[in-house]
């Protein structure tokens, strides 16, 4: 910071799995305090229908997991960009516009990093992907207006953005030494960012850095894809994802695909996919893992089994082999995962990843050689075989951690004491 003054403004990353919100000001942390003195808010609204209230964060997580009976929604950013943005759901026989319910969240973020600060703010940059939306300017566009038109209604009187990938590196430059080339790699819940850009201690007081950001890119893949294949690989079918029907036909995919992916799996509570389910099952050739499928859906337990599979992932990426427990649908089922299987499952999408990242290279006009630094931040940045698959691209480049859920924040805030002062 230039002054001792505090920043009139925050940033705010709205995440797939977590959020965070950054303010600048002398002698203090940047990142808020927003649960129970953690920096990460998690993207989560429980409404408790038992007690008729609504939670967020953590707190929505330990009702829904204690059993309260209600309904979670999690991953709420990947409605941005999405045909579900301009829909509704059912919420206690009423419905809940998806619009509506990003606003309460993004309410909440605001009032608690308010809380925190012990101030209002009017002003924010808020972060965002390189792409909401793969492949579609227009959508992707309507995205950000419709994450603006939210900041506006809960409050917010000047808004603007900086891509995610870009306020990460904004953060890591604050630390630095000497000029560097730098790969910024942010892999969050819903997308994988990047950005080649130059840093150094004199660049960063400049306001205008056009001409140091020599490359972006992003995709639309992030931890949750990677939790949705490790789901439908190696635990569905214990349910019975690809079994077969007495004709030979297999089993119809779609309750798998709802419940292997966070915004999806409240669809497979609806009356029809249960009545379709019950029609397949006079049919099926394995009709015990029909019934697992059964309870898990009566006991409105797919949350909680994405959770232990998302636990699964990130197990994996500290030891070989991980046993995931599913007494709860079933006594003694569980389901033995291992890394080279995770691998597998998703290396299809680590192809992906890699083509944007030489794609990014390819634009910038640059060499693999000349790149100096290789920057992770985002919760899913720590799967190995991503890591490994970008240490080949870029065999020169040293890596260097940053805070994985904090590191946006942080470089949003220093965006917005550079904007609003």
């Amino acid at each position: 910071m230039t002054d001792q003054t505090a920043a009139r403004a925050c940033g705010i990353d709205f995440g797939t799995s977590n959020s965070t919100v950054g303010w600048l000001r002398p002698g203090h942390d940047t990142l808020l305090q927003l649960e129970d003195g953690k920096i990460t808010l998690p993207s989560v609204v429980f409404f408790n229908y038992e007690e008729d209230h609504s939670r967020f964060g953590r707190a929505a997580l330990a009702e829904y997991i204690d059993g309260f009976e209600g309904r979670l929604m999690r991953s709420l950013k990947s409605l941005l960009g999405s045909s579900l943005i301009d829909s509704q759901t059912e919420v206690q026989g009423k419905a809940l516009p998806f619009r509506h319910l990003l606003k309460l969240f993004i309410q909440e973020l605001k009032l608690r990093a308010e809380g925190a600060a012990g101030r209002e703010f009017e002003q924010v940059v808020l972060g965002r992907p390189v792409y909401f939306v793969d492949d579609n300017p227009q959508a992707d566009k309507l995205a950000q207006d419709t994450l603006a038109d939210i900041a506006r209604q809960v409050g917010f009187k000047e808004i603007s953005f900086q891509l995610e990938p870009i306020a990460a590196a904004f953060d890591y430059e604050s630390n630095i030494q000497k000029e560097e080339l730098v790969l910024i790699v942010d892999i969050g819940g819903g997308t994988s960012d990047f950005t080649l850009i130059r840093l150094s201690p004199e660049r960063r007081s400049h306001a205008e850095r056009r001409d140091d950001i020599l490359a972006t890119g992003g995709v639309h893949i992030g931890g949750t894809d990677f939790d949705r294949q490790l789901s439908l690989h190696g635990v569905m079918p214990l349910f019975g994802f690809k079994t077969r029907l007495r004709n030979n036909a297999e089993m119809p995919s779609s309750q798998y695909f709802n419940l292997a992916t966070w915004h999806t799996i409240n669809f497979a509570y609806t009356r029809k996919a249960w009545m379709d389910l019950q029609d397949v099952h006079r049919d099926a050739a394995e009709p015990e893992k029909l019934d697992r499928l059964f309870k898990l859906i009566q006991e409105r337990a797919g949350h909680w089994l994405a959770m232990e599979v998302e636990a699964a992932k990130i197990a994996l990426s500290d030891r070989d082999s991980h046993r995931l427990a599913l007494d709860a649908i079933e006594r003694g089922l569980h389901c033995d995962l291992s890394r080279a299987d995770f691998e597998t499952s998703i290396s299809a999408l680590l192809d992906r990843v890699g083509g944007t990242v030489g794609k990014l290279l390819a634009d910038s006009g640059l060499k693999a050689q000349d790149v100096d630094t290789v920057f992770f931040t985002g919760g899913s940045s720590g799967v190995p075989a991503l890591r490994d698959g970008i240490r080949a691209l870029l065999p020169n480049a040293r890596h260097v951690e940053g805070n994985l859920f904090g590191s946006i924040g942080s470089g949003l805030a220093i965006e917005a004491k550079k904007r609003y002062g």
